[in-house]
């Protein structure tokens, strides 16, 4: 699968979205949604790195898919809120270049 810029997807999902009348849910809806998500993905977390063990009545869901459903949700929260994204992306790395540059101990070269 070919990779895909945080633009791509926002378009991807905006035409996904447009097909239907309902059109995107209120923002608190998303917020919701989004909480519902997060919660879904903690519970996985919980059953593969946690000690609460699934029961056997229970499918395995992959990681990947429990993120998948929070970036498209998220995107989804960004598209109705007209928010890039991208932009709020690299708002969020220049805080943390610059307010935590010297929070954390850096690794010595060659270091992994």
């Amino acid at each position: 699968m070919d990779s895909k810029r945080m633009q791509d997807m926002q378009q991807e999902v905006e035409k996904h979205i447009g097909q239907y009348k309902e059109g995107y849910f209120s923002p608190l809806a998303m917020m919701a949604r989004l909480s519902e998500e997060t919660g879904e993905l903690a519970r996985e977390i919980n059953h593969y790195y946690g000690e609460k063990p699934k029961k056997e009545s229970e499918q395995d869901k992959p990681l990947e898919q429990e993120m998948g459903d929070i970036l498209f949700v998220l995107i989804c929260f960004a598209n109705s809120l007209h928010i890039d994204l991208d932009e709020a992306f690299d708002l969020v790395m220049d805080k943390f270049r610059t307010r935590d540059a010297d929070r954390w101990t850096m690794k010595e070269e060659g270091e992994k």
